[in-house]
This record gives C-alpha cells, structure tokens and sequence, in this order.
C-alpha cells in the first residue's frame, strides 16, 4: 500500500524516488497522483515526506487535482537553460532535474527511478544527470520494485476501483453473450442479418465499442478465440474466423480504466448451442480445478503453492501439466493466477518459481485461472476470474459472472 512506501524505501536504502512520464497510462505516475491528464510531469518523493510534482504551466490545474504539493516547471526557466546549454536537449534536461532535487534538498543519497518515456531519451537524460549530480546515486529496479511491492496490497478505494471495472466488464460480457445468441444458424454457422457468417472480428468491434461506452478502455485488447485459437492460451483469435455450433471459444477480456487506471481481468469459454463430450470434459476438469481453488485458497499462503495443487490435481486427471514438463504445449500449460492493479499482470505471482514473498496477503487482489489445451485437437478451456483477499481473510470475486458453459442458440 502507498502508506508503506516509507518503510519501502528504507528497506531498500532508499532516500528518495523519481518518477518520470506522463499522467496517463503510466502506472507509477497514476499510482501516487491518481491519475490526470498531465502530458509532462516529474513527481519526486523524499523519505519521511509527501510527494511533489513537478508539471508544466498549461497543466497546472489538472496537477492541482491530485491533491499533492506542486510546483510549475516553468519557474526554472527550461527555455534559459536550453539557451544556456547551447540548443542540447539532453544537458538541458539534466540541469532542469538537479535543479528540482536541489530546491527540495537533496543532493546526496541513494535515487530509485521510475515511470515511461522513451528509452533512448532516459539513459541519456539519467546519465548527464548522474554527472550533474555527482553525489546522488541513481538506482534502476527490475521485477521486485518498490514499487511493485507497494501495488501488492490495495486500499479499500483502489479496491473499489477495480470492482466498478469489473461491473463494467461481467455487462459488457453479457452483451457480447446476448449479442451472439440473438443470430440465427445456417449450416451450423451464425449468420448476420445479410446471411454473412458472424465472425471474431465482428464481435469484437462490438466488445471496444461498448466498453468505450461505459468508460473503459482496452489497450492490449481481447482474446475471443474459437478453434485452433483456443487451444494456444494467449492467441487473440483470427478476426476472420467464423462462430460455429459445438466450437468452444475462449473468451479474454481484460479492460482498464480510462486513461489508463485500474484493470479487470475475467475468462470464460463457450460453446453454442451444444458441446461436444470430448470439449464438455475438458471443461468439467478446468471447473473442477477452479472450484477447488476458491474454496481452498486461505490467506497469507504463497501464491504458487496453489500453482502446485492445480497441477496435481490436473495430473490425477490425465493432464500434463509444466510441474512434469516445463515445455509442455498441452494440458495445463500456464501459472494459476497474477496479481491485479494499474497493471493487468503484477505481484503476487503464482508460477512455481516465484519469490517465497509472493504471498495472498490480505488486500491483495488476483486471479484465479485454471485451464487445459490441446492445439492437435483445436480445443482448448479457461475460466477465470478476479479476487480480493479481504481483510478478514476470506477471498472475495470482486464481479460475479455465470460460469455457464453452453449458450443456446436460435
């Protein structure tokens, strides 16, 4: 949580921390402002005080909103220094950084950085800036940020946050489910009102087309994939491919917030109008896993050992799974679940190897998603769906939506 960001940073030996990019679809920027529509902005956090962000002029109204201690860019002069620096962008920019760090003052320590912009442009921003700033040592993280350890654990409003997008989601799935089941068949094939087969990319423009409606956005879009597609875990499905009866289809929706806030992440796989045995059994087992998996999962547990029940009790199935064979294309071929958050995948991670830190502590949300595919046989089967370790300790799916696996047609 953002109340543990303090003593985050001085188990890392951190003094301070800088976070670089936008307002928007920047998660370490929306993390501790909550977001807005600032284009260019600089938020420095020194231990043992709050955040101040730095912003340009034409945005200072939006930064006001944040609630946080502010200050305009403008007043260091960016087009003195640029002149001063003789038209480099580059020594300009670290000049405009040290003098930020020295009006809050600090010039010595240790400096954790965050946030998005070019690649290119950082390092050699970060890199004259370390020269500017000879006594501030400048540190990069990968995997276990501070950051991301901050995000494991939500707030009550955070937590809210991602219930309302997944209200939003289980509404715009069952639209898609009505939408589907409203056209007739014709040779075993739903047709549109022209006598066209109804596609995956027909569905799909439909899924954006509503979940813009209600305020969301879906930046890394959607799986809905029927056929061959279903049974490779994360192809997005042929836009071209038509809905047939009896193919199951592996439907992925994982929306975010407009402007790039707080995601949802929910599966369910479908057959229309009837399901064959083999594709019903498959079904049957992933349903079996998923329901085990709510009812056994118990606070404060690491994540993957969960990952290891799945796989056993896949294997006593008949399954393979990646606990025998890492490589394996079939069977049970992924982890049980991620953490949830301004990220669609964030800790806590249930794949065998994680970090025996990665624990379902209270105010953790993530999720559950057991599945089995057979590419050979074009057929694959996920059910999945988005939890909150309450703080009694009992896990909570934050959106309910029916796990019906049949939908009946015309």
């Amino acid at each position: 949580m953002k109340a543990n960001l303090d003593s985050l940073m001085q188990d890392r030996n951190l003094d301070a921390i800088l976070v670089v990019g936008p307002g928007q679809h920047n998660p370490p920027m929306v993390y501790l402002t909550g977001g807005g529509h600032m284009t260019r902005a600089f938020l420095i956090k020194i231990r043992g005080q709050s955040p101040v962000l730095f912003h340009s002029s034409m945005e200072r109204d939006e930064a006001a909103q944040t609630g946080l201690a502010t200050r305009n860019l403008d007043q260091y002069r960016p087009d003195e220094l640029l002149e001063k620096m003789n038209g480099d962008v580059v020594s300009a920019e670290a000049a405009l950084l040290r003098l930020m760090f020295q009006d809050l003052g600090l010039e010595s320590g240790r400096a954790a950085i965050y946030g998005r912009s070019d690649v290119g442009a950082a390092y050699a921003i970060l890199s004259a800036f370390q020269q500017e700033m000879p006594g501030l040592d400048l540190v990069g993280e990968a995997g276990d940020t501070l950051i991301m350890a901050a995000m494991s654990t939500k707030e009550q409003s955070e937590v809210e946050r991602i219930r309302r997008m997944g209200q939003i989601t289980t509404s715009v799935v069952g639209r898609v489910a009505d939408f589907i089941t409203s056209h007739p068949v014709k040779d075993s094939t739903l047709v549109k009102s022209d006598g066209t087969p109804l596609t995956v990319g027909d569905v799909k423009r439909h899924i954006n087309l509503w979940l813009a409606e209600a305020g969301a956005e879906n930046p890394s879009g959607t799986i809905f994939a029927t056929g061959y597609d279903a049974a490779v875990p994360h192809s997005t499905g042929t836009t071209t491919d038509p809905l047939r009866l009896g193919q199951p289809i592996i439907f992925d929706i994982y929306p975010c917030e407009a402007q790039g806030g707080y995601f949802y992440d929910l599966t369910r796989t479908w057959c229309l109008g009837y399901a064959p045995d083999e594709a019903l059994a498959l079904y049957e087992d992933v349903l079996n896993v998923y329901t085990r998996m709510i009812n056994e999962i118990r606070s404060g547990e690491l994540f993957k050992t969960y990952q290891r029940l799945a796989c056993e009790l896949f294997e006593a199935r008949g399954h393979p799974t990646i606990k025998e064979n890492p490589l394996t294309q079939e069977g049970y071929t992924h982890s049980l679940g991620h953490g949830v958050g301004l990220h669609v995948h964030e800790k806590p991670f249930s794949r065998l190897s994680a970090a025996n830190n990665e624990r379902l502590d209270p105010g953790v949300v993530f999720t559950v998603e057991p599945g089995l595919y057979y590419p050979q046989r074009s057929m694959g089967v996920r059910l999945e769906d988005t939890l909150w370790m309450r703080p009694d300790g009992v896990p909570e799916v934050l959106a309910p939506y029916p796990l019906d696996f049949i939908l009946p047609v015309q």
